[in-house]
């Protein structure tokens, strides 16, 4: 987790730099959605995977392909290139989540999971305090492709490593209690939404006609098969699992299209440095491992579907305050307090969210739950991402401020955000 910490939050900010070096600011929704898109398969992979044969072998094979990752994208040429980077980057996130989210669910009880997970996210601290900003300085003073570079350099041997003694003990994995193998998955049904997730985000990323039949076919891909990837009732906020898997691709929406268009905003519109970004980036992991670290031991008493609420208000307040930050009189830093606002909120929710996914599954399940968390977090994330850089570009269309377009954008996020508190009932364990 360390060394996945390392290589995200680094690589994050030299994304807007090396969108606009290969002329495709336009097209960077697509650059961040392809990872999320991406992290739907991965996600379904990884849960299968980790349910019939242990959660080691996903975990090390995500491990090297995220390095493989950071080449793909630092010998990019073109911004089609750098998606692709990054949607195989979003591969490998999506299959180690859910790894070790399994491992957690089988190796820990109950009363443990909160803290067990509160320390995955303390693993992001040091990556979080010394990443970005590195990263900053790295592409301001040489390239952004040196930062990815760089990274690989620095994680093939520690990943090859880890991998290695993962892939030695996999074999000695016991399977499910239960005895009985875990059903395939329709692993074509998880292609496809993926696909129709990475073009959604190609059609709402222009405005011109070309990518509108990108858009409804993306839409109808999801349409018709993302509901075969999660559990029955998820669209209504059936209580249970159903519920909790929904209020994950809520609040995830949330964050992480703060997490796109707030640097896209402070790049294009306030000429910030890469710098001030990458220092925005680390406050925000630093603020969600806080949270994380308070919900999983000062109040590990509470209920969860309380802290999910309390996680949603707090990201409702980031919203506003991002909102704020595209007024003209307003700092340049308001926009990137937002982040660290909403950080807070993810590391209350997001936690608190994965410990009731794991009460809710059926023994030796877990993985297949976790798979569940891990689609509908990406899902979310492409769905709300793709909602509001199309509400982006209509006001730019229509001749509107890009200011005035980012907060119209934001606004938006107010949706989810209500939807979450309203549900969070819903996730409550017997």
């Amino acid at each position: 987790m360390f060394l996945t910490g390392l290589a995200a939050l680094a690589v994050v900010p030299a994304l807007p730099t090396a969108a606009r070096d290969l002329a495709g600011v336009e097209l960077f929704p697509l650059v961040a959605g392809c990872f999320v898109a991406a992290g739907l398969f991965g996600g379904v992979l990884g849960g299968h995977w980790a349910d019939r044969s242990g959660a080691q072998r996903p975990l090390a094979a995500g491990l090297v392909l995220a390095v493989a990752t950071l080449l793909v994208s630092g010998a990019a040429t073109s911004v089609w290139q750098l998606a692709a980077g990054r949607f195989l980057d979003g591969l490998a996130g999506g299959m180690i989540t859910v790894a070790v989210n399994t491992a957690i669910g089988r190796a820990y009880p109950d009363r443990l999971r909160p803290r067990a997970l509160a320390l995955m996210s303390t693993c992001w601290i040091v990556p979080s305090l010394i990443g970005p900003p590195l990263a900053g300085l790295v592409a301001e003073w040489w390239s952004w492709r040196t930062v990815f570079f760089g990274l690989a350099v620095l994680t093939v041997l520690p990943a090859l490593a880890v991998a290695a003694v993962l892939r030695g003990r996999s074999r000695s994995e016991v399977p499910a209690p239960s005895g009985e193998r875990a059903p395939r998955p329709a692993l074509l049904v998880a292609v496809a939404v993926s696909a129709g997730a990475a073009l959604g985000q190609y059609g709402v990323s222009g405005r011109d006609p070309r990518h509108l039949p990108a858009a409804a076919v993306g839409l109808g891909l999801l349409l018709v098969f993302a509901p075969r990837l999660l559990p029955r009732g998820t669209w209504r906020a059936a209580r249970g699992l159903p519920a909790t898997v929904l209020l994950r691709g809520l609040g995830s929406g949330t964050f992480f299209t703060l997490e796109a268009l707030v640097p896209l905003l402070l790049v294009t519109e306030r000429a910030a440095p890469p710098v001030l970004i990458g220092l925005v980036f680390t406050g925000a992991a630093v603020f969600w491992a806080a949270a994380s670290w308070v919900q999983g031991r000062l109040l590990e008493h509470l209920p969860r579907h309380r802290l999910v609420v309390a996680g949603a208000l707090v990201q409702s307040a980031a919203v506003v305050i991002a909102a704020v930050g595209t007024l003209p009189w307003a700092p340049a830093f308001t926009a990137g307090a937002a982040m660290l606002v909403a950080a807070v909120g993810m590391g209350l929710l997001a936690p608190s969210l994965t410990v009731l996914s794991l009460t809710h599954s059926p023994p030796g399940r877990q993985g297949a739950a976790s798979g569940a968390m891990q689609t509908n977090q990406n899902l979310g994330q492409v769905t709300v991402l793709a909602a509001a850089s199309a509400v982006l570009n209509l006001c730019l269309g229509a001749g509107v401020a890009r200011a005035a377009g980012y907060g119209a954008a934001f606004a938006l996020l107010l949706v989810p955000c209500a939807l979450a508190v309203l549900f969070a009932s819903r996730t409550r364990a017997a």
